[in-house]
């Protein structure tokens, strides 16, 4: 039998469909700039929602801090707005986090692809076989 799917887990994945369309088109505060909503989470009761976003391109920290306190001021605007879009009984108030999966994974790629590097540079010659015994 399939998995049935909340209501909560429902609402926000439109949620997170319209707010994505809704920053792009509505936001237009620089300090914002291009973003991409990762996740939203809706509480059981729909009053509250925790949208997660990441930005497009490289960063510095106090940028990302800056964006997301653009967003936070947003977020009754884009609350109004995500009403008038879709159609609840209670929209729910919006918070934004900064997701940092994404960086997290650009900094893995790269710790990896210098650890290949490094591997690379080193003969395989040097590395005796497990279990081998220039001993016995």
């Amino acid at each position: 039998m399939p998995r049935e799917f909340t209501r909560a887990e429902r609402v926000s994945d439109a949620i997170q469909q319209e707010l994505a369309v809704l920053i792009r088109e509505n936001v237009r505060d620089p300090r914002v700039g291009m973003v991409s909503v990762t996740e939203v989470e809706v509480s059981r009761d729909l009053a509250y929602a925790k949208a997660h976003i990441s930005f497009v391109g490289d960063r510095s920290q106090d940028e990302i801090n800056e964006g997301m306190a653009a967003l936070n001021g947003a977020s009754g605007y884009l609350r109004k707005l995500l009403a008038a879009s879709i159609k609840l009984r209670i929209t729910p108030k919006l918070n934004f986090f900064f997701d940092e999966s994404g960086r997290r994974g650009q900094h893995l790629s790269a710790l990896i692809e210098l650890a290949v590097a490094q591997d690379k540079e080193h003969p395989a010659d040097d590395l005796a076989p497990l279990g081998d015994s220039e001993d016995a």
